[in-house]
């Protein structure tokens, strides 16, 4: 019997110095709340020897009225006998603080199965609690900040699975952040528009390299939406590879950007080309002819006596007849033909691969149509037009477009000086 007392001793002995040695806080309490058992921590915690804690109940060591769900979890355990998993806030008295634990109670039972007390593990998660709160409160900043930059902002893994989308990328999809995040790009947007987009994702995810461009977008209403994107790599330890984007909306700059190049080349009052656009376009035909042997033909067209018009009806007279000419020779065009104002009454337009006798059979057609057009508006009688036409086409003895032009207004002016509403090849 001694024997199996010393055995019985000895594995208590190894038992509490394990305990004793283990960080989290293990204790055991009776019916009445009081310590029956502490470990090492305990002690430490309440900075009191064993037997100043075996015996005395928790009104000794916290301050009850600010740990009341330790109360309510021993009683929870003892009343119902049933295991409690929690987190209870305790101000310790010993330590003047409050600290925040992770605690685990279980029942104790007597060898009739009824309950006569119960047995707790707590460990300190202040500091955990802290830090959670902390990168909380910064992932709050974070989430606000993102969510009101006027841009798109997402990252995706190069199986094209949005780890993350901010609230205007949300918005552009139709569905909330929590519901896109950990589904794939195929799985949240048509086929041809994810398909799209993921050609740029590619590019980053193939050099590693942050990729700038260009996107452009089409609804179902038939609107086109313009970004600019930014996409950088995102490498991730022992994880797939990712981007983050950024993709601003940029479609009301592209429109404008548009305008003004429509300005830029447009005449403002009839809506054709104008002489620099018309001049850059003809270079690049020269060119082309030249170097393939094709042939081109310009044909150049003046209003006659278009100063008369300007006296005698005024000028608002005179911008509806520049209006009423280039919208019927607009009509006469072929896809390939540029038109284009070059100045004043003036007009030019160039037939790629095109013949001499084909343009001179178009324009004989573009001036008896003009000869039949007659322009009415605010003022007495309609006003009647004729015109001059010079033609001239590329040869290969010429340097520059400049020369076609040159003997296309040569020829112009020759019909202007012979009779007016005239054809006249040079």
């Amino acid at each position: 019997m001694s024997k199996e007392k010393n055995i019985v001793t000895a594995f208590d002995s190894i038992k509490n110095e394990v305990l004793d040695i283990v960080d989290s806080f293990i204790y055991t309490k009776n019916l009445s709340g009081q310590y029956t058992y502490a470990n090492q921590a305990v002690l430490d915690l309440f900075e009191k020897s064993l037997a100043e804690v075996v015996g005395f109940d928790d009104s000794h060591f916290f301050d009850l009225s600010q740990s009341k769900q330790l109360q309510l979890n021993d009683r929870l355990v003892m009343d119902q006998a049933i295991r409690v998993e929690s987190e209870e806030s305790n101000f310790i008295n010993a330590k003047n603080e409050t600290l925040i634990f992770k605690v685990v109670k279980k029942p104790l039972f007597n060898s009739d199965g009824i309950v006569d007390g119960m047995c707790g593990i707590s460990t300190d998660i202040t500091a955990e609690k802290k830090l959670q709160a902390q990168l909380d409160e910064q992932s709050y900043l974070l989430d606000t900040m993102l969510n009101n930059i006027d841009a798109h902002i997402y990252v995706k893994d190069s199986e094209r699975r949005f780890l993350y989308v901010n609230s205007r990328v949300a918005e552009l999809f139709g569905d909330k952040a929590q519901n896109i995040i950990g589904k794939k790009d195929t799985e949240i947007l048509p086929e041809e528009i994810a398909e799209h987009f993921y050609q740029s994702d590619k590019q980053v995810f193939e050099t590693n390299k942050k990729q700038v461009i260009e996107e452009t977008a089409h609804d179902d209403n038939g609107d086109t939406s313009h970004y600019l994107s930014t996409k950088v790599p995102f490498n991730r330890p022992d994880k797939l590879p990712a981007l983050i984007g950024f993709s601003t909306d940029v479609t009301e700059l592209f429109k404008l950007k548009e305008q003004f190049k429509q300005l830029a080349n447009t005449d403002p009052l009839t809506n054709l080309y104008n002489r620099r656009f018309f001049t850059e376009q003809a270079e690049k035909e020269y060119h082309r002819a030249k170097r393939y042997s094709l042939s081109m033909t310009l044909i150049s067209i003046d209003i006659d006596h278009f100063k008369s018009i300007n006296d005698n009806f005024g000028h608002p007279a005179g911008d509806q007849v520049l209006i009423e000419v280039a919208n019927h020779l607009k009509a006469s065009l072929r896809q390939s033909d540029i038109l284009a104002r070059i100045g004043g009454e003036e007009f030019s337009i160039l037939l790629p691969e095109t013949s001499a006798k084909s343009a001179m059979v178009f324009a004989e057609r573009i001036r008896e149509e003009q000869s039949k057009l007659k322009v009415i508006g605010d003022w007495q009688g309609a006003i009647k037009l004729s015109v001059s036409i010079g033609v001239s086409s590329f040869l290969s003895s010429d340097k520059a477009f400049d020369a076609i032009f040159s003997r296309a207004d040569k020829a112009l002016y020759q019909a202007k000086n012979f009779s007016r509403n005239k054809v006249i090849y040079l």
